[in-house]
């Protein structure tokens, strides 16, 4: 299976140790001795690329509404990390731009999700794949693109055919490897929960690597590798040690 990236994979950055989609998340997965993080990018009302899981503000920041509603300049300025912990309190809405760089600096590889707002899919898919591809040009590993949204991947791949795309499901249907083959995906994102046997099989045999989100426990995490999962995505930092895996070292 030729998957590059690393087997543990730090779920929005640093799982439950820090405010998800922040740039304390991702200090935070680098620091636990993680060497990929997934995050989730949004556009802002003015098309910046900002990192955000929810289409609303309410849950994880000080603002109020939808985000695409927002100028990049307004959600910078919300409070991303005091609903956490008050040692985050301050914590700034990031940009791609701002994450993208951490990134590098920090030697982390990273899937990025591409999460639209509803009626936003081609735009997103578009926008964050042309940013994506200039932030990471000459990157040893270049950044994994996923999305539920397959309008998304679609546009992405349209616009940066070079990155590589994950087909990103809860539930795989039925006709996913069609749909792998027309999208040139390199890899299967799926729910450990709905992940079947003969899923798992069909991707093997291949040679699609299959990664597994969101795995919180080590006998799952052992059980999924020994059936030929590539890599799983964890909120479970202070659980695992990549560090100690050597496949992962």
């Amino acid at each position: 299976m030729n998957w590059p990236y690393p087997r543990y994979i730090a779920h929005r950055g640093g799982g439950r140790l820090a405010p998800e989609n922040t740039l304390a998340a991702l200090r935070a997965g680098h620091r636990r001795g993680y060497r990929m993080v997934e995050f989730d990018v949004m556009l802002s009302r003015d098309e910046v690329p900002m990192l955000m899981h929810d289409e609303t503000l309410e849950r994880t920041s000080s603002g109020h509404g939808l985000v695409c509603e927002q100028d990049a300049a307004a959600l910078a300025g919300l409070d991303a990390g005091a609903w956490f912990g008050t040692e985050f309190a301050g914590e700034p809405v990031p940009r791609l731009d701002q994450a993208a760089a951490l990134c590098r600096w920090l030697g982390l590889a990273a899937n990025v999700e591409i999460k639209p707002a509803q009626g936003f899919e081609a735009l997103t898919g578009r926008i964050v794949a042309a940013q994506a591809a200039q932030l990471w040009a000459g990157a040893e590993l270049p950044p994994l693109l996923s999305s539920f949204s397959i309008v998304a991947l679609w546009e992405a791949r349209a616009v940066a055919p070079q990155l590589p795309r994950a087909l990103l499901f809860d539930e795989v249907p039925a006709d996913w490897r069609g749909l792998q083959e027309r999208m040139g995906a390199v890899a299967l994102n799926c729910s450990a929960r709905h992940l079947r046997a003969d899923t798992l099989a069909t991707a093997r045999a291949a040679g699609i690597p299959v990664a597994c989100w969101t795995v919180n426990d080590v006998a799952l995490a052992g059980q999924l590798f020994a059936a030929g999962v590539s890599a799983l995505f964890t909120d479970a930092l202070d659980v695992f040690d990549p560090a100690a895996d050597r496949r992962d070292a």
